[in-house]
């Protein structure tokens, strides 16, 4: 039987009418949301493995890492700057925004490989460090083996707040220190000069140097979690307070069992 055009007008809007219906309202597009995380080279390895990881679950939010020093991501947030700073040691700059600790760090003492010394006291770490001691053989060394070169890190790094804090007590390290502006700048100049000793974050420890037993205790990561390594201290994120919606999706998934399996790696973890 034939159809009217009229007809197939009526029926074909009646099926149009029913498809919009069943599509609904337009779903919006996200939009994405670019975050800067600035501060502490020790940690910018790891925050940056949180940041790919917690990228592929939330593919909107776009995070850049960046590591110039813990007082300079302080600086960055306060300044607006950055969203999130990073801060292995909690300088007075992050008085007043919130901190969330997401990882403990020990701090390795590193000489050549060819250096005999294998243990360090804190009276004799603080003396090298001071200066007071400047021959390898004032602390039992084999005599002749030459000048200690103490080496340390840069004014606002997190790192060296820490060390000065649980080692130096007050004491400044000596001006005679060469400074170095990242912890990858230490263990080069250690593994390249036998007199040399450095601090380090433990994950930048490598063959090419030695770490050294601190009253007794290696920088085991059980001995920075059971609390025997006596250089250990805890990584935070610093932010506003309250934080952003994306800032803290981050936060969460850095305290995740996710994000605290990739802390687990190299460091100790926080939360189960």
């Amino acid at each position: 039987m034939s159809r009217s055009p009229l007809w197939l007008c009526f029926h074909l809007g009646w099926i149009c009418l029913l498809l919009l219906s069943a599509c609904g309202e337009p779903i919006a597009t996200p939009q994405p949301v670019y975050l800067q995380i600035v501060g502490s080279t020790a940690m910018a390895p790891l925050v940056t493995e949180l940041a790919t990881a917690f990228h592929e679950t939330a593919p909107t939010v776009h995070l850049e890492v960046t590591g110039l020093g813990t007082g300079y991501g302080l600086r960055a947030l306060r300044s607006g700057k950055a969203d999130i700073a990073m801060a292995s040691w909690l300088l007075p700059e992050a008085e007043g925004w919130r901190t969330t600790a997401i990882a403990r760090d020990g701090i390795a003492v590193i000489v050549h490989p060819d250096n005999p010394v294998d243990e360090l006291g804190f009276l004799q770490l603080r003396d090298l460090f001071a200066g007071r001691v400047v021959e390898w053989a004032a602390i039992g060394s084999q005599p002749g083996l030459g000048e200690v070169q103490p080496v340390s890190r840069e004014e606002g790094s997190g790192t060296r707040a820490a060390f000065e804090a649980l080692v130096m007590e007050g004491e400044r390290v000596t001006p005679a220190a060469i400074v170095a502006p990242s912890s990858q700048a230490v263990v080069e100049y250690v593994a390249g000069h036998w007199g040399a000793i450095g601090y380090v974050s433990v994950g930048y420890a490598s063959p090419a140097v030695k770490m050294l037993r601190i009253e007794g205790e290696w920088p085991t990561p059980e001995a920075i979690e059971q609390g025997r390594y006596p250089l250990s201290h805890e990584w935070w994120l610093v932010t506003a307070d309250p934080p952003s919606a994306s800032v803290q999706q981050f936060l969460d998934f850095a305290l995740s069992p996710a994000g605290q399996q990739i802390v687990g790696q190299r460091y100790k973890r926080l939360a189960p």
